[in-house]
């Protein structure tokens, strides 16, 4: 499942606990709202101590602002906690869940567009940056083969990419199409560039391979024209 995907489910999530209740606008502010209700049934003499209020069991809390309007809430959803947080034009601002894949925290502007989701999965954590338009811009992840930077376009096309695995750090370069342009690697047999043309062949390559240098040129069928050492 794609980190999209993903935030897809969280929205809807999100959506479906608006409908549950008109006062109930999802969940953020465990902490505040569970201190603010352990001081609304205890009060401040310290009767949760003495013997009160020692648990505290419900399906869904309600924060609520000094005009009566749901600010924030935690709720089970099919079966596992959502919390989320609303600013005060009931747009979006926060949104954590947890589901079988994992665990998600999205974060929205004051318009209600998601800017950041992180995340918690089976194969890794992921980080993803949007714009203002709610395109994904960057990406940042760790799996069991390394870490993975990926720079997007407003358009969505991959720009840059950096991985760094077991034989090396890859740097990959890409045009306004996706097509890939330039590579670099620093690999355990030596380093590498590599350039392409906007058909994805490569035209030229430079590498110093087990201490030797080599340097090679190719036409557009891949087919090398010039190399050296000869």
């Amino acid at each position: 499942m794609t980190t999209e995907e993903r935030l897809e489910n969280l929205e809807r999530e999100l959506a479906q606990t608006k409908r549950q209740n008109h006062w109930f606008l999802a969940v953020f502010g465990l902490a505040v709202g569970l201190f603010a209700l352990g001081w609304y049934f205890t009060g401040t003499t310290g009767r949760a101590a003495e013997g009160g209020v020692k648990d505290l069991r419900a399906s869904k809390f309600i924060l609520v602002d000094a005009n009566g309007e749901a600010r924030a809430g935690l709720s089970m959803l099919e079966g596992e906690p959502v919390l989320a947080l609303y600013h005060a034009n009931d747009k979006a601002h926060a949104l954590l869940a947890m589901s079988k894949d994992g665990l998600a925290l999205a974060l929205y502007d004051k318009k209600g567009k998601h800017r950041l989701v992180l995340g918690v999965y089976e194969d890794g954590p992921e980080l993803r940056l949007y714009d203002a338009n709610e395109k994904t811009r960057a990406g940042l992840g760790l799996s069991n083969d390394g870490p993975e930077l990926n720079l997007e376009d407003e358009n969505g096309k991959t720009r840059a990419g950096l991985i760094l695995d077991k034989d090396g750090p890859r740097l990959t370069l890409y045009d306004a199409h996706g097509e890939l342009r330039a590579g670099m690697a620093a690999l355990k047999d030596g380093p590498k560039l590599e350039l392409d043309d906007e058909n994805g062949t490569c035209r030229a390559g430079l590498g110093v391979i087990n201490g030797k240098p080599v340097l090679g040129l190719t036409d557009e069928k891949g087919n090398i024209i010039w190399s050296a050492p000869r």
